[in-house]
């Protein structure tokens, strides 16, 4: 795997890495492994993260100036992560500039809980307004472990899914891992993501590494390596 496409790496802008020390340890470590980019993806989210696309692409400037100076072999990029609600609807509809990575892939998460009512809304007004919609870590949420048949309605709709690569080796749950695993079984994973917060989700990417469905994951078409 040689670029991650979903990361929370901008020092103090979400629940990510707090300092840009945090940061550039993770980011060297990432390099050791063997990632050459790494497109990291802050939370945009109205009621606690209302990061915009203008602030965000600015301190990714700033963080790959910091891995320029430390002498770091990393390209660093910024996407973001949007949460599905009636603001990022809005957003959709006002057809403002949102942060895509690679071929307009539009990276969003939802509730874990309960199916959004905005969902296939949603993917319909991505798609429409001329770019991919990626689903973050889909084997987290609770509709989807309780419903996995939502899946494959959803991408015949045109729905790419992102798996988080410490899924695998069941960091989250139990569940988590199976609905995981079951995707790669079906072969419907386009990407694998770090979801990388701190040194803690690193540590457990790097067990990861070893696990069956990680080697299976890798033989499937995954998108990452195109980027």
């Amino acid at each position: 795997m040689m670029v991650d496409v979903h990361s929370h790496l901008i020092p103090g802008i979400d629940d990510g890495a707090k300092t840009m020390t945090d940061s550039l340890d993770i980011l060297q470590q990432m390099s050791d492994l063997g990632y050459q980019k790494v497109i990291t993806t802050p939370h945009v989210m109205h009621d606690f993260y209302p990061n915009t696309s203008q602030d965000i692409l600015k301190r990714v400037q700033v963080l790959q100036q910091r891995v320029d100076a430390v002498g770091i072999d990393l390209e660093v990029e910024a996407a973001a992560e949007y949460y599905l609600d009636e603001h990022f609807i809005k957003l959709l509809d006002q057809k403002s500039d949102l942060l895509t990575f690679g071929d307009n892939y539009l990276l969003f998460e939802t509730s874990f809980l309960n199916e959004p009512a905005y969902m296939r809304q949603g993917i319909f007004k991505i798609i429409s307004n001329g770019m991919k919609p990626v689903l973050a870590h889909p084997e987290r949420y609770l509709f989807l472990q309780n419903n996995p048949e939502i899946i494959e309605d959803l991408v015949q709709r045109g729905l790419l899914l992102q798996v988080n690569t410490i899924s695998l080796s069941g960091y989250y749950s139990k569940e988590a891992r199976k609905l995981a695993e079951n995707l790669i079984d079906k072969k419907m994973v386009s990407f694998l993501g770090t979801d990388c917060h701190n040194a803690k989700h690193l540590k457990a990417m790097v067990e990861t590494i070893e696990t069956r469905y990680f080697a299976k994951a890798m033989r499937l078409p995954l998108l990452n390596n195109f980027l």
